[in-house]
């Protein structure tokens, strides 16, 4: 078994200020549009280093989307930053209509998503966002692992044209890929090998996810773990080739089970190679507030949860 190293807990969304200061050093066409939470998403680099390319909106997140899809036309390549609640659900019918209808290249970049917003509660709280951005046609859609991936992601989307968008957080997590990592988008990715249940995962799920591989491990269960960063386009050969092997399958996901990663999968399983699945994710639920470890434990997604389901899903072969 493969073991991964955290090199030090680090927030998402400091990952993503990291690739967005980078990108506003090698790509001129990049500019960045934030709704008042500036040093909540850590664009506090690219403002001071780029002033001229930096627009600070204010609590106007609708007025936000409408001004990044109008850059595009000249050219530009606009980074929106604000909470994922305000990045989806205050702004659905602006995102479907001027950015995704409309087909253009903005990357909206989303923080405080999930469970692990923690304190801020149930109203900031969103679990429906993945479900919400996956439907719009065209839209790419990635939710990243750790600090690493998620400054590797901020800089490939630059180079994609189309819309994006990039889910990370607020807390602290493992950071454990590979800091020269290349983040190929719609291409998920090989952890672990294993042969008796596979455990596709996604955002801060995947570090659990290879916990709760390594417990399987002692209980005689080969888990092989995948790393799903990309929720659209779904790498369907990934799952399939690996499913060949194990014949069961877990998702672990920090959304609602309706809509998100989990019912994806469901789907390639359903029209090519039906088998058990499990869920790992919030049951039809708002949150509350908490710390994001409380939130996770109380919710179903824990390490212990990921083992759990897995069983079950051998049991079902």
């Amino acid at each position: 078994m493969k073991k991964y190293i955290d090199t030090g807990a680090k927030d998402t969304r400091s990952g993503f200020g990291a690739g967005l200061a980078e990108l506003g050093e090698t790509n001129e066409a990049v500019v960045a549009l934030c709704a008042d939470l500036t040093g909540s998403l850590k664009m506090d680099a690219f403002k001071k280093a780029h002033p001229d390319r930096f627009y600070q909106v204010g609590i106007a997140e609708a007025n936000m989307m409408g001004i990044a899809a109008g850059l595009t036309i000249g050219g530009k390549i606009p980074f929106t930053g604000t909470f994922a609640n305000f990045s989806t659900g205050r702004v659905y019918d602006q995102i479907r209509q001027s950015i995704a209808y409309s087909g253009k290249n903005v990357k909206i970049c989303a923080s405080h998503a999930g469970l692990t917003l923690g304190e801020d509660g149930a109203t900031h709280q969103i679990l429906e966002d993945l479900g919400l951005m996956k439907m719009l046609p065209g839209m790419t859609v990635i939710n990243t692992c750790d600090y690493n991936q998620t400054k590797a992601a901020t800089i490939a989307i630059a180079e994609f044209e189309g819309p994006v968008y990039l889910r990370f957080g607020r807390p602290k997590v493992p950071n454990f890929t590979a800091a020269d990592q290349k983040f190929e988008i719609g291409k998920a990715v090989m952890l672990q090998e294993g042969s008796d249940v596979t455990i596709a995962a996604t955002g801060h799920l995947v570090w659990k996810a290879l916990e709760a591989a390594e417990h399987l491990a002692a209980m005689g269960i080969s888990a092989e773990v995948l790393n799903y960063h990309t929720i659209k386009p779904l790498d369907e050969k990934a799952l399939l080739k690996s499913l060949a092997k194990t014949g069961a399958l877990v998702s672990a996901e920090e959304h609602q089970i309706a809509g998100g990663l989990g019912e994806s999968l469901a789907g390639v399983l359903s029209r090519n190679f039906p088998a058990p699945q499990e869920f790992v994710a919030v049951n039809d639920s708002f949150g509350e507030s908490g710390t994001p470890d409380q939130l996770l434990e109380k919710y179903g997604l824990s390490t212990d949860k990921i083992v759990e389901a897995a069983q079950k899903a051998v049991a079902r072969k």
